[in-house]
């Protein structure tokens, strides 16, 4: 069916990530599906700042009130993580449809919070975790269930990132667990690495709270912040399946993130910024795939006009949330000793020797850091089990 007019949108956040969705905003605009109405800022755009073809749209610091006097259909929210519950129900009170970046909210209440109000407004809410919009999720999901790679033992995931000591000093609240007494909980695995958790759970079949019984973390920290920066979580699902997530903003050679499905005969490799997939089996060769990707804004636009379902609705990131709840209730992460971390000067960034090794071999072998003789010692009380 074809749109018959353009969706009026709202974008609060508009610098930072926020610059992404501007982009994804002019592509749909380009193709007559929306049209960006306003943009909530604390300081206005400049014209340089809003990208060519997206004409003047208001702007306002009173997101409430841009949401009436622009009519929007839609609001885009990808504002600090602490503002996310309050702002999208402001929406929801109007009205108005959300796509909500992640991580959806710094805690469990406040995400119950947010997925309440939202439904009892009657509102379509999508999550912003993109990697659930690519076509290799639901293909890998029929490949475990058709056992070609024997029954599923557990899953992985994996990323080595690098980020510069700059990053925690980009805004008041990054590398926070906590800002004015708000909680914030901005650690690798819950901010720039949460879609390897959130994949990770969606390939377990896990994706909601029901769906986790235990969680393990181990936090750490090698930057001068609150938050953890090299991080390994276990969830245990009610099937009994192991998924386990290592992360680090450490790397040594920074690289692609992963998850890895387990199998007794075989085992599926996803990179899912690339939506790329490694299909390795018992009397087999190795096959991989790409596959495609359906954008979530778009995703949203077809289920407000044509009725199409949500990929990312609010209860299918209840697992996550969860592992979100026992980060923010596990102890603050423990500074790494000097001797196990150093500075790249050139880059300003700093490195832990081994920690890449340590990432691969935790979703390799669905173990925590301290399982693998992890160079540092992890203080007791530092892993932590969560009944959910």
């Amino acid at each position: 069916m074809t749109v018959q007019m353009t969706v009026p949108i709202v974008l609060a956040g508009a610098r930072g990530h926020g610059r992404w969705h501007l982009d994804n905003i002019r592509r749909l605009q380009d193709k007559g599906i929306v049209r960006l109405a306003g943009i909530c800022e604390l300081t206005p755009l400049t014209g340089d700042e809003i990208p060519e073809g997206l004409g003047t749209p208001e702007q306002s610091a009173d997101f409430g009130a841009l949401l009436d006097s622009t009519g929007a259909r839609i609001a885009v929210i990808c504002t600090p993580i602490p503002t996310h519950t309050d702002l999208a129900l402001t929406a929801a009170a109007k009205g108005v449809h959300l796509l909500l970046e992640k991580p959806p909210a710094p805690s469990y209440a406040e995400y119950r919070r947010m997925a309440d109000g939202v439904a009892q407004a009657g509102v379509a809410c999508q999550i912003g975790f993109q990697s659930l919009g690519s076509h290799a999720v639901p293909a890998i999901r029929e490949l475990i269930a058709e056992g070609a790679i024997g029954e599923l033992e557990g899953v992985g995931g994996a990323g080595a990132w690098a980020r510069p000591e700059a990053y925690y000093r980009r805004a008041p609240w990054a590398g926070k667990r906590r800002l004015h007494g708000v909680d914030v909980i901005d650690g690798a695995l819950t901010n720039p690495l949460a879609h390897a958790v959130a994949t990770a759970l969606a390939l377990a079949g896990a994706p909601h709270a029901e769906d986790v019984t235990e969680i393990e973390t181990e936090l750490v920290r090698a930057n001068d912040i609150e938050s953890d920066d090299t991080s390994c979580v276990r969830v245990t699902t009610t099937g009994g399946l192991p998924v386990t997530v290592a992360a680090t903003l450490c790397a040594e050679d920074p690289d692609e993130p992963y998850v890895v499905a387990h199998g007794s005969r075989g085992r599926i490799t996803f990179w899912y910024k690339q939506d790329r997939v490694l299909l390795q089996r018992a009397d087999h060769g190795p096959e991989e795939y790409e596959y495609g990707r359906t954008d979530l804004l778009e995703n949203l636009v077809e289920h407000l006009t044509d009725g199409a379902g949500l990929l990312v609705p609010p209860d299918a990131t209840g697992s996550f949330m969860k592992v979100v709840e026992a980060i923010r209730q596990a102890p603050d992460p423990a500074p790494l000793p000097e001797g196990s971390w150093h500075l790249l000067p050139d880059e300003r960034r700093r490195v832990v020797p081994g920690v890449d090794g340590l990432v691969a071999a935790a979703a390799d072998t669905l173990s925590l850091f301290s399982e693998l003789g992890a160079p540092w010692d992890v203080p007791n009380g530092l892993r932590k089990e969560v009944s959910t």
